[in-house]
């Protein structure tokens, strides 16, 4: 997954799991997808060092598409689109 300009892209709902360990951030994300219809988009904020493998392994799981991830001093952005 390429590092991206996370200013650019659009998004429907935004998740702020900055300060959370694991298992909290996928949690949380798990709840907000929920919430959402298929094909919309959720961007997550994240500080927790094992979430760049987390939303990986998370994407491939439930079936959810990670569109595309960021990262800048131990702060990651991730873009996931509801399946």
């Amino acid at each position: 997954m390429d590092n991206i300009d996370s200013t650019l892209w659009k998004f429907d709902q935004e998740l702020d799991a900055r300060g959370l360990v694991c298992p909290l951030p996928i949690l949380r994300t798990k709840q907000s997808l929920a919430g959402m219809t298929s094909g919309e988009i959720l961007r997550v904020v994240a500080t927790d060092p094992g979430a760049e493998i987390d939303f990986q392994v998370f994407a491939e799981q439930t079936g959810n598409q990670l569109l595309a991830m960021s990262s800048t001093d131990m702060e990651f952005v991730f873009f996931l689109k509801k399946r």
